[in-house]
């Protein structure tokens, strides 16, 4: 692939993800105001009440409720913050786990609030996802590598049981699972298929990778982004031509473009 068409496909691929980013970060702003005023809420409510306790309650339960204000403010500054200069900010390299643990299913409830259907405020999850871990600037050993596939991605005709060992492919071309193995060799990472959150899981245990590159739908590469924390998890988002869970493709060359940004290059022309 020429340096010209490896850069056209960068921006092909940065171009189609802004709407995800900018929805994400409405529901992150959208989700932070939200938790401040539940906050300011449970400090009013009792305000009466907690006075008659002492004369400092009100003020004691409203100093926690300004530290919780202040947490919120500045997590969701830093992480919008990182999303737009692409590296760390406000001592923010623990924000991939916040967005993760916390904001994610608050943004969910806030974005179905709002009527924003969840298969968006996922993508634009996993996107910036992608962008904090591609904020920390780390470089992997092809062996600390872990390709993790759905096996919706096998020919659902296929004979062939790939779950337990994937080099059991025949290479006959019918699914993108050739090619992917063939990255894989080029790169020297390891490369699995899952059937769901159980065997990914015993997988990524059994493997003890330090990044995963995980291709899948919207709903289980948010879900698997959450299980594999604090492993970093980039996410690829396959193609459905004939529905969810059957017979999904990838484009090789964003998986190609994945691995380009992790693997060691001197491990690889090794």
């Amino acid at each position: 692939m020429s340096i010209q068409a490896h850069n056209s496909l960068e921006k092909e691929i940065e171009d189609s993800l802004e709407t995800k980013k900018r929805l994400f970060i409405g529901l992150i702003t959208a989700t932070s105001i939200s938790v401040c005023l539940i906050l300011l809420v449970i400090w009013l409510i009792p305000y009466v009440g907690l006075h008659n306790i002492h004369p400092l309650a009100p003020w004691i339960l409203g100093g926690i409720v300004a530290v919780g204000i202040g947490f919120v403010i500045w997590a969701s500054l830093g992480l919008i913050l990182n999303i737009l200069l692409k590296r760390p900010v406000l001592f923010s390299r623990n924000l991939r786990g916040i967005s993760i643990k916390l904001f994610l299913p608050l943004m969910t409830i806030v974005g179905r609030l709002l009527s924003i259907p969840k298969q968006k405020t996922r993508a634009s999850f996993i996107k910036v996802n992608n962008e904090l871990v591609l904020s920390e600037n780390l470089k992997y050993a092809p062996h600390k590598i872990l390709m993790l596939m759905p096996h919706c991605l096998q020919y659902s005709l296929c004979s062939r049981r790939l779950t337990y060992n994937v080099y059991n492919c025949k290479r006959c071309g019918e699914c993108n699972i050739a090619g992917l193995l063939e990255l894989s060799e080029d790169y020297g990472v390891h490369m699995a298929l899952a059937t769901g959150g159980t065997i990914a899981r015993r997988i990524v245990v059994n493997i003890r990778p330090r990044l995963i590159i995980a291709v899948a739908c919207e709903r289980d590469l948010s879900s698997g982004i959450q299980d594999a924390y604090p492993i970093p998890v980039y996410g690829v988002l396959n193609d459905r031509p004939q529905g969810p869970c059957l017979d999904t493709r990838v484009a090789l060359e964003h998986v190609r473009l994945a691995l380009d940004k992790f693997v060691e290059k001197k491990s690889v022309e090794n």
